[in-house]
C-alpha cells in the first residue's frame, strides 16, 4: 500500500504536524526522547506507508502500513525513541529523523508521491515561554482546521508532563485565522526577479496569476509561489530593471489558505549594490541608555544606491584596536532605500518605549548587538567584503556640557556631509525632541551653508537651550586651496575674550565650527550680544579677518 494522499490541491492540510518535541531534556514528566506528532484533520483515513518528514539536512521515511484514522493521532520518532514513547502512544521509529533544532527547523510533511502535505517552519519565540523554549516542554498547534497561520497558532504545552504525544493537545481550541496577508519585504534577487513576502502563506493558485501584480514601466511575465511555506512569490520580469532607480509595486487579489482577502497594497523596490565607503554613514548613537532603555545606532543612507542590509555588518574594536563582537544586521533579504533610516538595537521595543517613533520600519532588531561603552567607544560598519564603509569613535564628553545626566540622550549627526569623525560634527539631541530621534530626521541636522572663498556664521540670533531650534551657533568656512589656518574668539560686548572656539586650527578646503554659548570655563553666558572674530592666514603669507555680531537669546524661566 502507499500513502493515499495523492491529489496536491485538494489533500494539501489533511494532515498536520500538531506537536514539536524540540528538546526533551529535563522535562517534568516525558521521556527524553524528540518527537514529532501527525494528526489527521480529515474525514478520511489514510495509509502513511512511503510518506517522508524532513528537515533541511535529512529526509526519514515511514517504512510501514499504519491507517491513520480521522481526528486521531500518531507519534514519530528515531528509533532510539520507540521503546521510551511506546508506553505512553501510537509511535513509528523512522532513520534520519529530522534533527528538530531547538532554537528553530524547517519540518516538511509530503505524500509518497512527494506532494506537500504540510510545513512547519518554526522557530524559538512560537513558544511564549522562555522556560519553556529552554528545554522539556513541547511546541503544541492549537487549532488543526487552521494549519498555515504560523506563530499565531502555537504555543508551548500547558500538560503537567510537558507534552501531549499521541493525544488531544493540552492547548488545542478554535483559532480561526481572519487575518490578511500582508506583505513584509519585498526584494529584486537579480535585474529580472522580485521576491514578495507575506505574513503568512498564500493561496497557490491566486498567488500564481500574473494578473494579481503591476509594476510600473515593467511587465510580469511569470508568479511562482514558493514551496514548502508559500509566503513567498518570485516574480520574473520581461525587462530589466534598471540601477539607482526606485520602482512601485502594486499587489491585489490574494488569499491565505482559508481565502482571507488582502487588500491591494503597494511596495518600492530597487535593485541593490554592494555600499561603498561612505554610503552608508552612522547618524546618531545612544550608548548611555536610559535605565529601563537600550542602546542604538542609527544608519542613514547618503548614496544614490539602495544597500542590502543582509550584506551589512556592525562592530566594535578591543583594547587592542583589533574589530570585535561582528554581527551581521539581518539573516533576511532586506532593502535600505536612499535617503532612509535604519535603527538598530538589540531591544527595539525598549527603543519604542523611550522615544518618538514616526516610522517601525525603520527599527531594526539585531540578535547580540555589539555593546557600546558609556565613557567612550568605537562603532565600525562594514560591509558584505570586509570593508569599513564608516567609523565613529565616540567619547561622553561631546555630549554639550550643560547636561547634568547624559543617560537617555542620544548624540546626532549635524551635518551628512561632514566626516564622521569630526568632534564638531555631532551635538547632544535636543530635549524637545526626546532627546533622540530614532528613524527620522536629527533635531540637531543643519547643513553646511554652501560659501566659495566666505566665512558665514548662521544663525545670526541662536538660543542654546536644547530645544533643537538654532541650539548653536555655527561658522561655515569654504576656501580656493587647502593649508589655511584659522583662530576664532568670541568677544562680549565689552570687548572681553569669553571664548576661544579654535586656535591655529587647520582648516579643510570646507568645513564648519560651532559654539555652544559656553565661555572657556564651559559656564553658560548671559543673554546679550558677543562679536566673533575670524581670523584666516595661509603659509603663503595672505592674511582675512571677518567679524561678525551675533545674539545670545535665552528663555525666561
Amino acid at each position: 500500500m502507499i500513502c493515499t494522499i495523492q491529489t496536491f490541491a485538494q489533500q494539501r492540510y489533511d494532515i498536520v504536524i500538531s506537536e514539536i518535541m524540540a528538546n526533551p531534556s529535563s522535562s517534568p514528566g516525558l521521556p527524553e526522547a524528540k518527537y514529532i506528532e501527525l494528526h489527521n484533520a480529515s474525514s478520511t483515513a489514510f495509509n502513511l506507508r512511503n510518506c517522508t518528514i524532513s528537515d533541511n539536512s535529512s529526509t526519514a521515511k515511514i517504512n510501514t502500513d499504519f491507517m491513520l484514522q480521522p481526528d486521531s493521532f500518531i507519534v514519530i520518532s528515531p528509533s532510539s525513541g520507540k521503546t521510551l514513547l511506546s508506553t505512553i502512544a501510537n509511535v513509528i521509529s523512522v532513520t534520519n529523523f529530522p534533527a528538530l533544532r531547538i532554537n528553530g527547523d524547517m519540518l516538511i510533511l509530503r505524500s509518497a508521491s512527494a506532494e506537500l502535505i504540510h510545513a512547519v517552519g518554526y522557530e524559538r519565540s512560537w513558544y511564549g515561554n522562555e522556560v519553556k523554549a529552554d528545554k522539556g516542554w513541547s511546541l503544541e498547534m492549537i487549532d488543526a482546521k487552521n494549519p498555515c497561520s504560523g506563530k499565531s497558532n502555537w504555543k508551548a504545552s500547558i500538560d503537567s508532563k510537558g507534552g501531549t504525544p499521541g493525544l488531544r493537545n493540552s492547548i488545542a481550541g478554535n483559532n480561526p485565522d481572519t487575518d490578511s496577508p500582508a506583505i513584509l519585504r519585498v526584494f529584486t534577487t537579480d535585474s529580472l526577479h522580485v521576491s514578495i513576502s507575506f505574513s503568512e502563506p498564500v493561496d497557490s493558485t491566486i498567488s500564481s496569476n500574473i494578473n494579481n501584480y503591476q509594476l510600473d514601466g515593467n511587465t510580469i511575465v511569470k508568479a511562482e509561489p514558493q514551496a514548502p511555506l508559500f509566503n513567498t512569490v518570485l516574480l520574473t520580469l520581461l525587462n530589466k530593471l534598471s540601477p539607482q532607480k526606485t520602482y512601485s509595486l502594486t499587489v491585489k487579489n490574494i488569499t491565505d489558505c482559508r481565502q482571507n482577502l488582502t487588500a491591494t497594497g503597494t511596495a518600492n523596490l530597487a535593485l541593490t549594490t554592494i555600499a561603498g565607503t561612505n554610503d552608508i554613514i552612522i547618524n546618531e548613537v545612544l550608548f548611555n541608555a536610559p535605565d529601563d532603555g537600550a542602546e542604538y545606532v542609527e544608519l542613514y543612507n547618503h548614496s544614490p544606491n539602495a544597500i542590502n542590509i543582509k550584506e551589512l555588518f556592525i562592530a566594535t574594536r578591543n583594547s587592542a584596536g583589533n574589530l570585535n563582537a561582528l554581527k551581521r544586521l539581518s539573516e533576511e533579504d532586506m532593502i535600505f532605500f536612499p535617503g532612509a533610516y535604519k535603527v538598530l538595537s538589540g531591544d527595539i521595543e525598549a527603543v519604542k518605549k523611550n522615544y518618538i517613533i514616526k516610522d517601525e520600519n525603520a527599527l531594526l532588531q539585531v540578535a547580540s548587538m555589539p555593546a557600546l561603552p558609556n565613557s567612550s567607544g568605537d562603532i565600525v560598519v562594514l560591509n558584505v567584503q570586509g570593508d569599513i564603509i564608516d567609523e565613529l569613535v565616540y567619547a561622553e564628553d561631546w555630549h554639550f556640557p550643560l547636561i547634568s545626566n547624559y543617560g537617555g540622550v542620544a548624540l546626532e549627526r549635524i551635518d551628512n556631509k561632514v566626516l564622521t569623525q569630526n568632534k564638531n560634527n555631532w551635538h547632544s539631541a535636543a530635549a524637545s525632541a526626546g532627546h533622540g530621534t530614532p528613524g527620522y530626521q536629527n533635531s540637531q541636522l543643519m547643513p553646511a551653508a554652501t560659501v566659495k572663498g566666505d566665512i558665514k556664521i548662521d544663525p545670526p540670533v541662536f538660543s542654546p537651550d536644547g530645544d533643537g531650534y538654532n541650539d548653536f551657533l555655527v561658522i561655515n568656512y569654504a576656501f580656493p586651496s587647502p593649508g589655511y589656518i584659522c583662530n576664532i574668539t568670541v568677544f562680549d560686548g565689552a570687548g572681553r575674550a569669553v571664548k576661544y572656539i579654535v586656535r591655529n586650527g587647520l582648516c579643510g578646503i570646507s568645513g564648519f565650527f560651532k559654539w555652544d554659548g559656553l565661555d572657556e570655563k564651559n559656564q553658560r553666558l548671559g543673554m546679550g550680544i558677543y562679536v566673533v572674530l575670524v581670523e584666516v592666514y595661509n603659509l603663503q603669507g595672505k592674511t582675512k579677518k571677518f567679524k561678525q555680531a551675533v545674539t545670545l537669546a535665552r528663555k525666561f524661566n
